[in-house]
């Protein structure tokens, strides 16, 4: 599956949360590399504020916890009201039992490596759907009808270059209806145009003069530890194993020629500032997310005001 493709389909799945499962750069080193003594990297209070920085990121990482959970109990009631039991996988919480942030952890770090520690990752992680057992009520065509409708009827949302498709009717259909009314599909189609700019904005800050300073101070700095590299992403990808990442000497010099030229707060700046010149251009896009994010939020409201789940 191309990687844009699957980047949306991430992103499309934190808004709509109940849907059932569905070559490197070379980089030379010299003796001279930086030692790995050095590698390190920015402080995390600094690295979560510099996440949150680009706006549109920040509209398409949003999280929805209460959406989720409400479309979930409407989907469960919907399948038990057809004679089904739907079991589906809780949306993920905190240790302490409060509603995880996705974001926290999904929105992209496209400027390379940022930390010698691995990623955060939300604790407990919910285990996947497993496929239904052969024979059991979850593998007939009659359960894959009740909740995802007829295949012919499934609808598709379209931005400028993507394109993703939901059921029409079934269980999740009436879930996502639930919340979102006629909006529903508007609700797709602002994140599917949400995820194309950003993957835009993305392209288009290599053009930015400030953040193309930053890579060549970056690059010098590169040069004086012998280590050959366009530019982090580069890097990044020339890594081949999480050892390299976390002790090896390019790493390392990576990482500190970052914090020493300032590399990730210009790079993170810059880009919240292409990415805001784009939503100032598609007024109707941060308005209607406004909106239907309004709606959905106090639609789950009620659900979660009225309903017992009961899994």
């Amino acid at each position: 599956m191309p990687e844009a493709l699957t980047k949306l389909i991430r992103a499309v799945a934190a808004g709509m949360v109940v849907a059932a499962a569905a070559g490197c750069a070379g980089t030379g080193t010299g003796a001279g590399a930086a030692d790995p003594g050095a590698h390190r990297g920015a402080d995390p209070a600094g690295l979560t504020a510099l996440h949150r920085l680009p706006p549109v990121t920040g509209l398409l990482y949003t999280p929805q916890p209460r959406a989720a959970v409400a479309q979930q109990r409407i989907a469960v009631a919907c399948m038990a009201g057809r004679g089904f039991r739907y079991a589906p996988v809780p949306p993920p919480r905190a240790p302490d039992g409060s509603a995880e942030d996705p974001g926290a952890d999904e929105r992209p770090r496209p400027f390379g490596l940022e930390s010698a520690a691995p990623p955060r990752t939300a604790s407990p992680t919910p285990s996947p759907e497993a496929p239904p057992a052969p024979g059991s009520p979850e593998s007939t065509d009659a359960y894959a009808r009740a909740l995802f409708g007829d295949e012919a009827r499934r609808v598709t949302a379209r931005g400028l270059r993507l394109s993703v498709s939901r059921p029409g009717e079934g269980c999740l259909a009436e879930a996502e209806e639930r919340l979102l009314g006629e909006g529903r599909m508007r609700w797709l189609q602002v994140r599917i145009r949400l995820f194309e700019a950003q993957e835009d904005a993305r392209r288009k800050v290599e053009e930015d003069s400030a953040f193309r300073a930053a890579t060549a101070r970056w690059r010098a700095c590169m040069d004086r530890a012998r280590v050959k590299a366009q530019d982090p992403v580069q890097v990044q990808r020339s890594l081949r194993s999480e050892e390299e990442r976390r002790s090896g000497p390019v790493a390392a010099a990576d990482l500190r020629c970052k914090a020493e030229t300032g590399y990730l707060t210009t790079a993170y700046r810059r880009l919240a500032a292409v990415q805001q010149r784009w939503l100032d251009e598609h007024p109707d896009i941060g308005r209607d997310w406004r909106k239907l994010s309004a709606r959905q939020d106090e639609a789950a409201g009620e659900v979660l005001a009225t309903t017992v789940f009961r899994p």
